[in-house]
């Protein structure tokens, strides 16, 4: 038989809209299996996903318009992913999502601010040109993000480094400008000095000259972005400051060069508020740039985890070559102190391999010929030979690292409110400020103009709405970066806002629970056998049945380097157990009942036999030349990680239920051992669908965790699925987070994280709209009248800036989160 038939070289995935019953799942996979080169194709009703082997490369289109022949639509199967430039607020996000919504085919849109990335999900039709065109007319620059994370973070640096630049420049112009004008108001003996050797008309040409300065070279950017909006009837961030700056500096020009058209009393210069508000609004832009570089320093960790080289195998000889250059099939070797450069499978050596970077677990994993290993994590004492499975995008890593940055790019439930909330901020704010104004200018005392200029630019800057934007994704990116570190995968943004909310906590046992395959657990011995020789014996007639238990127990004869013998006259007694003869010795092994007919008298294991069964295991009994000789019993075991797990659950106050295809009998003793408080046995895969929605219904919101294999249905189902990862088999489509290693431990640290998560962007998002709320007013004047308190311009550019550090600084908490229960 040809090996590509068992064997397929390629795998391709589809999105595929518009299927409703398993019939549907039907004539998509017969209609793919007709594309010429298609071997097999296995399509998914619950994920909605296609995946497609074949031995060749097939024509991506081809299998779109089978699809679509049969009568359904596929999607992208990876969102399009555009960076954007020219975002300052939420307003700008709100405006771009709308633009991106309007072009023909896009399903979803989200925009995040913090990381200036649009995620597009649509069918085949939308191209990436179309949307760019449409980014462009709502004022913003846009380009396709290609997966050049180097040059993303050049790019970074380079946009940091330039306003380092203008702030320093702005400080520099803005200086002279402010202790002239402040300093004169405020020390009258330096006003004096001023007069006396400036002059009065000197100092304001002075200030105006450098105060242009500042806003035609480090200002520029909040004209060149905010007027532009401004004529489009779209205002943002940038309009307000151009706004409220131009305001200022135009009345300052008219009062410098002719003072004759403005009413007795009101010539007056606002230079420094011009200035000192782009100066202060350029120090908070710098340093929101500097702690957006701090948030993102999770993807930036996992993309240095990357080898540059490898060395391979070639005509006998050992290359050093670039990583790009590498193969699947290549045979590769790991050097001590070395970091693996690809996934692959060991083929020689032995060593322990540091795997806390992809797992979160601290202890190193031991590796031998036929393990799996994965590109990125330490070598640490031994030479290892693999053979090259996955490369580039297709490794653990890429998939990461890709997870990771679609959570921090999706958008919560709770932002919803805050968009719609921004769209029209701005708008406001500027008919507030003009409210102001006139407010001032009919009512206000002399010189009403000057009051009324003052305040409304006040209203204008104190209102710049970046804390907002700023509030939940730059939450999501701490605390999705932080979960990656930790070994726990948000594959879906919105899952941090559910799981915090979940009320039960649904778990799979095998595999789960526990370790997922048998294990000689228990193996007690009459007196005057040898225990190693019954092993031999048990195991070498074990050899010759395929039963989980009989592996088991040669896997335990294997491991205590137990050679095993020759049998004969092997036979299975149907419903009792088996019979053999190993080196002259006659062996039967089986249940009770089957010694009972040998006549043999099993009350010595009687306490024994009790013990085991309290605990859901099945006794299996030895005997040898018609002699009881053991009493043995293969299990499953649970996890040692497991029973903490559980506990740290019931602290949190959540409900635990288990559901398994087990008997009852053995699912309540292990339920029982962990405390686990309600228990559904033999129950089938399909069957955990209907378990979950009864959960759902009697509790509210239901997490399930399951290995995500015949799982997926009930992870689909629930509000929360968690996938318990293996390490190696990241891509589990039906889970909503992907738990990198087997310890169940990660169930509550996600439960945890999520909490800490949304209480951190609900303190920001509190704290942003109270500023707002609280110093709109404030600025408009309404303090005047009672108290004599006007918030001056400059102030309000102050305070506008360290509101946003402090939503930044606020998130950067999260960097330093520590699970109640994470093993470190």
């Amino acid at each position: 038989m040809d090996s590509n038939t068992t064997n397929p070289l390629y795998r391709d995935t589809l999105s595929i809209e518009g299927m409703t019953c398993a019939s549907c799942v039907g004539r998509v996979e017969k209609a793919l299996k007709k594309v010429e080169g298609v071997q097999q194709a296995d399509v998914n009703l619950v994920t909605g996903k296609a995946v497609i082997a074949s031995s060749q490369p097939v024509d991506r289109s081809a299998l779109t318009q089978a699809v679509k022949r049969a009568g359904y639509e596929v999607l992208t199967t990876q969102p399009i992913e555009l960076a954007i430039e020219g975002m300052t607020c939420a307003s700008c996000v709100a405006r771009v999502e709308k633009a991106l919504k309007k072009v023909e085919g896009v399903q979803e849109a989200t925009v995040n601010l913090a990381t200036e990335r649009a995620w597009i999900q649509g069918n085949t039709q939308v191209q990436s040109e179309a949307l760019i065109q449409a980014i462009k007319k709502a004022g913003y620059e846009a380009k396709l993000i290609e997966q050049d994370h180097n040059e993303q973070r050049d790019k970074k640096a380079t946009e940091q480094q330039q306003l380092k630049n203008d702030l320093i420049l702005a400080l520099i112009l803005t200086l002279p400008v402010f202790i002239l004008e402040m300093g004169s108001h405020m020390i009258p003996a330096f006003h004096m000095w001023v007069m006396e050797n400036i002059g009065h008309q000197q100092s304001w040409l002075i200030q105006f000259v450098l105060t242009t300065l500042v806003l035609i070279f480090p200002g520029r950017r909040f004209y060149q972005k905010g007027i532009p909006a401004l004529l489009r009837f779209a205002p943002d961030m940038n309009s307000l400051v151009a706004v409220g700056t131009l305001s200022a500096y135009s009345f300052s020009v008219v009062a410098t060069f002719a003072p004759q058209v403005l009413p007795e009393g009101t010539v007056n210069v606002y230079y420094e508020a011009a200035a000192v508000i782009v100066s202060l609004i350029l120090l908070g832009r710098y340093f929101e740039a500097k702690a957006k570089g701090r948030t993102s320093q999770a993807i930036q960790h996992l993309i240095g985890m990357q080898a540059k080289t490898a060395r391979i195998q070639r005509d006998g000889q050992i290359l050093e070559v670039p990583i790009a250059e590498v193969t699947a099939g290549m045979i590769v070797e790991i050097r001590p102190g070395e970091r693996v450069p690809v996934d692959g499978e060991v083929v020689d050596g032995q060593s322990y391999i540091d795997e806390s970077m992809i797992t979160g677990e601290p202890i190193p994993v031991e590796k031998h010929s036929g393990a799996q290993v994965v590109g990125g994590t330490i070598n640490q004492n031994g030479t290892l030979t693999i053979r090259a499975t996955a490369i580039g995008e297709a490794s653990v890593l890429a998939q990461i690292i890709r997870m990771v940055e679609q959570a921090q790019g999706s958008k919560l439930p709770i932002q919803a409110l805050v968009d719609k909330v921004t769209m029209w901020f701005v708008p406001m704010v500027m008919l507030l400020a003009l409210l102001t104004f006139i407010v001032w200018f009919i009512f206000g005392p002399e010189p009403a103009l000057t009051f009324s200029l003052v305040n409304a630019v006040a209203v204008l800057i104190i209102a710049c709405p970046c804390a907002m934007g700023l509030a939940t994704p730059t939450s999501i990116m701490v605390g999705t970066g932080r979960g990656a570190e930790m070994g726990i995968l948000f594959r879906k943004g919105e899952a941090l806002q559910l799981l915090q909310d979940v009320k039960v906590v649904a778990v799979d046992k095998t595999g789960t629970l526990t370790e997922g395959k048998p294990t000689l657990t228990d193996f007690q011995i009459q007196p005057g056998f040898a225990r190693e020789q019954v092993l031999r014996l048990v195991a070498s007639v074990e050899a010759k049945s395929e039963h989980p238990i009989a592996v088991a127990i040669v896997q335990a004869a294997k491991q205590e380097n137990i050679d095993l013998l020759p049998v004969t006259a092997f036979d299975s007694i149907t419903g009792s157990g088996i019979k053999a003869e190993v080196a002259g010795q006659v062996v039967q092994i089986g249940a009770d009942r089957y010694m009972q007919q040998l006549g043999l008298d099993i009350t010595a294991f009687e306490q024994e036999a009790i013990r085991l069964g309290q605990e859901g295991k099945t006794p299996i009994y030895v005997a040898i030349d018609q002699k009881l000789a053991a009493i043995i019993a293969v299990a499953d075991p649970i996890k040692s990680t497991t029973y903490a797990a559980i506990a740290a659950l019931h602290h949190m106050g959540l409900k635990v239920a288990m559901l398994t295809g087990d008997n009852r009998h053995t699912a309540q003793a292990i339920a029982n051992r962990l405390q686990i408080d309600q228990v559904v046995a033999e129950v089938l895969p399909d069957g955990k669908v209907e378990v979950v929605r009864q959960l759902q219904h009697q509790y509210g919101r239901v997490a399930f965790v399951g290995d995500g294999i015949n799982d997926a249905p009930a992870l689909a189902q629930a509000d929360v699925g968690l996938a318990i990862g293996t390490g190696t088999d990241v891509a589990i489509e039906a889970a909503d987070i992907v738990l990198m290693s087997g310890n169940l431990q990660s169930v509550p640290n996600a439960i945890a994280l999520s909490k800490a998560t949304i209480r951190n962007i609900r303190q920001n998002l509190f704290w942003a709209f109270i500023y707002n709320i609280a110093l709109i007013p404030i600025a408009a004047g309404v303090l005047y009248p009672a108290f004599g308190i006007l918030l001056s311009p400059m102030f309000a550019a102050g305070a506008m800036a360290l509101s946003s550090i402090f939503v930044l600084g606020n998130a950067l908490r999260l960097k330093y989160f520590r699970a109640p229960t994470l093993t470190a």
